[in-house]
């Protein structure tokens, strides 16, 4: 009699595989942390610094357009020389600049620092995405997109709670109270440094490596192979699409903070309920996205939901409505984001798989660095600022919606 007993899904990753894994969901989850945990001391460095709403948006600005530099960069070096040495030399580069973000004595200098943490931020995730997917199941692929991809919405959460709970100890000198905050991150940089060094290189990596030796074959350099004429397209596309995704989420998270300091909101519950909601969401859509509507069906029901949960996440006059908001958004439109790492690791080969992802993401992160610097000029324009995030939010998740229907479904394609 034949055995038909399920093995659960987690069962059939090795330990090899979870430990790298976990090991890369933690460091992108410190790396969301020490850029979201900037989003609740603005106020305090525009006191501190004497700038305009513009500029204090500016800093998120300036780290998510380095990221484009850090993601091509260590993309690249991933695909010539193996995932892990840029994946340390990121996690060692953003907890240098988190630490001597906090020893700002100008705006210009912190406006510099925070550039320059964007590249360890966006190497962090080029080099780290494929280290982690490109030994995990096919058919598990979604749910592992999901998770890791939540890491970025745990980051936030725990960024939420160490300001809630250590602010307030320090909250008297508010000169000090927003290099504290930046410097929590240092720490458990290093210790997650120190992990990094002890996960495998990818064997996906690997065997290529192997295959081309046995070929007496060169490696070129991953970044012009995008641009050949088999991928022009695909990174065209993705990068675009990418653009959209990071418009509209950089248009709901940066300057939610700020609202909810402006409507005399405590913070922790709201940001809590965002983040967690984002977390499960993305869990949830990345499974999702494996048995009904592919990738695309799948980031497609949670962005409309998303849209039409954006006025009660913005304009509540409530304080539960705005919380059911908080969840609504973060469940759906933050949750849409559990297809990404898998569904543009599926769309680069592996010789550009690195540079593929690094390089589309970083350049959608780009585009969508304009968020918070555009929600903070339309305020000094006269806007409200929940009418400039409903203005950003609405059209990163229209063109997000068209942009996915032009691209095709990737889901149980092999990474070979």
């Amino acid at each position: 009699m034949t055995d038909r007993t399920e093995v659960p899904w987690y069962r059939e990753v090795s330990a090899s595989q979870w430990k790298t894994f976990l090991t890369t969901f933690t460091a992108w989850t410190l790396d969301a942390f020490d850029f979201t945990i900037l989003t609740f001391v603005l106020l305090d460095i525009q006191q501190s610094f004497s700038v305009n709403r513009a500029l204090a948006g500016a800093l998120g600005t300036v780290t998510l357009l380095f990221r484009t530099v850090g993601g091509i960069g260590a993309g690249t070096l991933a695909d010539r020389y193996g995932r892990k040495g840029p994946i340390l030399f990121s996690i060692g580069w953003y907890t240098a600049f988190a630490f001597l973000s906090g020893l700002s004595t100008s705006y210009v200098m912190l406006f510099a620092f925070r550039g320059l943490f964007g590249i360890g931020m966006g190497g962090m995730w080029a080099a780290g995405m494929p280290l982690a997917l490109e030994q995990w199941p096919a058919k598990h692929r979604g749910i592992a997109s999901g998770i890791l991809q939540g890491g970025y919405s745990t980051g936030f959460l725990l960024s939420s709670l160490v300001y809630q709970l250590g602010y307030p100890l320090i909250s008297e000198r508010p000169d000090w109270a927003w290099r504290l905050m930046l410097w929590a991150g240092v720490i458990p940089g290093t210790l997650i440094f120190v992990a990094m060094r002890r996960v495998p290189e990818s064997p996906v990596w690997l065997e290529k490596q192997r295959q081309l030796r046995a070929a007496g074959a060169r490696p070129r350099l991953s970044l012009g192979r995008l641009f050949d004429p088999d991928l022009r397209w695909v990174t065209l596309h993705t990068s675009v699409l990418m653009g959209g995704f990071t418009l509209m989420y950089q248009s709901t998270t940066f300057w939610y903070p700020t609202l909810l300091a402006q409507l005399k909101q405590q913070p922790l519950a709201f940001l809590l309920l965002l983040n967690a909601g984002g977390l499960i969401g993305s869990v949830t859509l990345g499974a999702l996205s494996e048995r009904w509507g592919g990738r695309r069906g799948a980031a497609t029901l949670g962005v409309l939901l998303g849209l039409a949960s954006a006025p009660l996440y913005l304009f509540s006059g409530s304080t539960f409505g705005l919380l059911a908001g908080a969840w609504l958004i973060g469940f759906m439109a933050s949750g849409a984001w559990g297809i990404v790492p898998g569904y543009l690791s599926e769309r680069f080969p592996t010789d550009a798989r690195g540079v593929g992802t690094g390089f589309s993401y970083h350049v959608g992160v780009g585009i969508g660095a304009l968020g918070p610097y555009l929600i903070g000029a339309l305020q000094d324009g006269g806007m409200d600022l929940r009418t400039a995030m409903l203005w950003c939010i609405a059209s990163a998740g229209v063109a997000v919606l068209v942009l996915l229907w032009l691209g095709p479904e990737t889901r149980g394609k092999q990474l070979e």
